[in-house]
């Protein structure tokens, strides 16, 4: 979360943002109710815009695929 939306703006989506893919919950509810925290991830990259090669993690290459 920091590294992408920095500390403030981050705890702010965690807290406020409501999640479609996680049953119209924020994260940390859903985080609360046992959505697993990569299914809660996805779901906030999603929201925001995130590009699909960051939802990794920021600066680390997507997974390889299989050759």
């Amino acid at each position: 979360m920091v590294d992408e939306f920095g500390d403030a703006y981050g705890r702010s989506l965690v807290r406020d943002l409501v999640l479609g893919d996680v049953g119209d919950r924020t994260a940390e509810q859903a985080l609360a109710a046992g959505v697993a925290p990569r299914e809660v991830w996805f779901a906030l990259c999603s929201a925001t815009d995130v590009p699909r090669e960051r939802w990794h993690g920021a600066g680390r290459p997507e997974p390889r695929p299989d050759r």
